[in-house]
């Protein structure tokens, strides 16, 4: 059961290009947007279609495999972990920033 604590699988479209930075040393980070999409059907039978979109952060191999393949609109697969962080922003206040690390990415589709 331990492998099942903090676990996320998606399945989404990307919502804009990749940002994909190069670190000190050469490290590589890339950050993106995933769309997923839940239908449902209220009481009365009306279609009900909601988009989330999840902030996604990939780091060095995966990043780099983002930069190749992934563009806009392109559907993938993300497994990572689920993390908080906070940091001030220019103006001193306090931001907060909920995102998936991703340690395993699938390019699907065409």
């Amino acid at each position: 059961m331990s492998a099942l604590r903090n676990k996320v699988q998606l399945i989404g479209h990307v919502g804009q290009e990749p940002e994909v930075k190069t670190m000190d040393k050469g490290k590589k980070v890339a950050n993106l947007t995933l769309a997923t999409r839940d239908v449902y059907y209220k009481d009365g039978g009306e279609k009900v279609e909601q988009t989330e979109w999840h902030r996604v952060t990939a780091w060095g191999k995966l990043a780099e495999i983002v930069e190749k393949y992934v563009v806009k609109g392109k559907e993938i697969a993300v497994e990572g972990k689920l993390t908080h962080r906070s940091y001030d922003d220019k103006n001193g206040e306090k931001r907060y920033i909920t995102e998936v690390v991703a340690n395993e990415l699938l390019l699907l589709g065409k």
